[in-house]
């Protein structure tokens, strides 16, 4: 495998480190065990039971990131994995890592990070027929790359057909707790196929800082949800994929979510749904195509420039925004179409203090270094006439076609 991928494929929160972080810090703490240590499944088990789903600290585990979770899981089961397309841009490279071939089904129109039920059944068969063997089936509610949510009769339809063609689950929620609205509903796999959804967060998008990696798993309450658990505990320990014991701390603290803990949740939500909401209205201004985002740090636009690759499209925004922009190649989709992810995190600040003025702020829109990237940000959706094409410089703005 060409390890030809950026090192970071995860929208940033934009979020100032909460000084809570650093106060649970507890620089005398051992690592914690592989899957995690007793203080800490018994948070995460409170963690899931207020979120709906009941887990005892036997089918829970925790582990150092989303990626060597992902991989634990995968390795402890047979069969290929089928993901959603497009999907998150770190899941199929760890498929890969272990040799797996990566099956995929395209998304709905509407948006969300789950496959359309009737192409799921069809790729699987085909896949069959050729001799390959998708067993699992991963997903994500709440999606990434274009912060959509998908709609609950359609996860039930998907859900249905993964039960029907014998695929375990493994249910992304990591931006699950992201909703921008109240009145959006958000249901997870685990709640209509209890005994075979594996649930993984990573807790960079909401708890921890999003530079401490930490996740946690929830397996089925059953045999083989014990079982299978168990196994990825095994992976973990070869892998010496353990917490530190600092940070073991202080997640099992914010996993507790003290008033400190969801008040800082609630802000963080108000400041990406009003930034994302804004940046949204900058770039369907410029003329892109964008489903509105629902939750979230992150959009998914496609332009209308005619001739312009995906790739292009990464190279000139990230040129012309001094930050790395995604194009649609790496989530899956066909790179001969102009799609990139924009994380809307980067637009409140680029410091500690700028970041912690844009969370504190009434309307964060409002404030000038914000306000500053928005501009920039439609901006970079403009450039002179006829070098959308691929004809102008490298780092010249991009003009995109009306109507």
């Amino acid at each position: 495998m060409r390890l030809t991928l950026p090192y970071d494929l995860r929208p940033d929160p934009g979020l100032p480190v909460p000084t809570y972080w650093d106060a649970h810090l507890d620089p005398a703490a051992g690592p914690q065990p592989p899957g995690g240590g007793p203080g800490l499944l018994a948070a995460a088990e409170g963690y899931w039971a207020r979120r709906g789903l009941a887990a005892d600290t036997g089918h829970v585990l925790a582990a150092p990131g989303a990626e060597p979770l992902l991989l634990a899981l995968l390795a402890a089961v047979d069969g290929d994995p089928v993901l959603a397309r497009p999907a998150a841009a770190w899941q199929a490279p760890v498929a890969r890592l272990l040799g797996r071939r990566v099956h995929t089904v395209p998304t709905a129109a509407e948006g969300g990070g789950v496959p359309d039920p009737f192409a799921l059944l069809e790729t699987v068969r085909r896949a069959r027929a050729d001799g390959a063997d998708p067993r699992l089936l991963l997903l994500s509610a709440v999606d990434d790359p274009s912060g959509t949510v998908t709609a609950p009769e359609l996860l039930h339809e998907t859900c249905e057909a993964a039960a029907e063609a014998g695929l375990l689950i493994v249910s992304d929620e990591t931006y699950s707790d992201t909703l921008h609205h109240h009145h959006t509903v958000l249901l997870s796999p685990a709640e209509m196929l209890p005994d075979h959804t594996v649930v993984l967060t990573d807790l960079g998008a909401t708890l921890v800082p999003a530079s401490v990696p930490a996740a946690l798993a929830r397996f089925p309450g059953t045999g083989h949800g014990a079982a299978w658990r168990q196994r990825a505990v095994e992976v973990l320990a070869v892998l010496r994929a353990v917490l530190p014991g600092p940070a073991g701390a202080a997640t099992a603290h914010v996993l507790t979510e003290p008033p400190e803990v969801t008040d800082r949740s609630a802000a963080a939500n108000r400041l990406h749904a009003r930034v994302a909401a804004a940046a949204y209205r900058a770039i369907v201004q410029a003329g892109a195509v964008c489903r509105p985002p629902k939750a979230g740090f992150q959009l998914y636009p496609m332009l209308g420039a005619p001739g312009m690759k995906a790739a292009v499209l990464e190279a000139r925004l990230t040129a012309v925004l001094g930050r790395r922009v995604l194009g649609g190649q790496r989530f899956g989709d066909d790179p001969l179409e102009p799609r990139v992810r924009i994380d809307t995190g980067a637009l409140n600040g680029g410091t500690e203090t700028e970041r912690r003025t844009a969370l504190a702020a009434a309307d964060p829109v409002a404030v000038p270094h914000v306000a500053a990237a928005l501009a920039a940000l439609g901006a970079a959706f403009t450039e002179p006439e006829g070098e959308a094409a691929g004809g102008g410089p490298a780092d010249s703005p991009l003009r995109v076609r009306r109507g």
